[in-house]
């Protein structure tokens, strides 16, 4: 296992119906955790990259209907 955390930052603040949508992503297997900071309008993800990639959590994002426009890596 290789216990990545990432920062993205999104461009607005997500609806109530897109927030349950991210929730979702809890139960993807690779997630560990997220944290959505809302002043911020940032997202911090914690992922194992034995599973995942920084493509893979974009597009769950994406799909949930949040875009992410910047991102950062801390290990």
């Amino acid at each position: 296992m290789t216990v990545v955390q990432t920062t993205f930052v999104y461009a607005w603040q997500p609806d109530a119906c897109k927030l349950r949508a991210v929730d979702q992503i809890r139960e993807v297997y690779g997630v560990r955790q997220f944290t959505i900071h809302e002043r911020a309008h940032m997202l911090q993800v914690e992922y194992d990259a034995s599973r995942l990639t920084k493509d893979d959590l974009v597009a769950l994002f994406r799909d949930a209907g949040i875009t992410l426009w910047k991102l950062s890596v801390a290990r």
